[in-house]
């Protein structure tokens, strides 16, 4: 049993040795990779915090530039409505504005011819008693056998025109 107490016992000395061992490869590892991987880690964290973050900063930016572009877009609507509205407006006003001209033409043009109408007739009728005068007086002198004077002339003519425009 001997050799079975030696290879349970504990030995002061090994003891200690491995508690050495073991503290000099903690520290070597330490300062070669813990402290290394730690900063590692450390770096990393902060960049994949620093994305999230420029994420974040991108998405509220898109966020932000999405509700400019629908006012944009509201404005455009607005404004092109608006636009429509005066063509239609400039357009209802310029059509009621060629009517306006257009009746006042026509009025121009029935009136014109009108007066037309009336300084024809007004000159047929001239032509008419200028005609039926001479017409008279032929026929007076003829039935009267002598020819007459301007105020004979006259008063037959009137009384001739007077007595056809009654029958008429």
């Amino acid at each position: 049993m001997g050799q079975f107490e030696g290879f349970i016992g504990v030995d002061f000395w090994t003891a200690l040795f491995v508690l050495l061992n073991t503290l000099a490869i903690f520290f070597v590892a330490r300062k070669f990779l813990f402290n290394p991987v730690h900063k590692m880690i450390t770096d990393r964290q902060q960049e994949i915090d620093g994305m999230y973050a420029d994420a974040g900063k991108a998405k509220e930016s898109a966020e932000a530039l999405a509700a400019e572009y629908q006012q944009k877009l509201a404005d455009a609507q607005a404004t092109s409505e608006r636009l429509v509205k005066e063509a239609v407006s400039r357009g209802q006003s310029r059509e009621e504005e060629i009517v306006r001209e257009a009746n006042a033409e026509a009025a121009a043009i029935l009136d014109k011819a009108a007066s037309d109408v009336a300084l024809e007739k007004k000159k047929a009728v001239n032509d008419a008693k200028n005609e039926i005068s001479s017409m008279a007086l032929a026929i007076a002198e003829k039935v009267v056998g002598r020819e007459l004077g301007s105020k004979d002339q006259k008063a037959l003519v009137d009384q001739f025109i007077d007595e056809l425009g009654d029958n008429t």
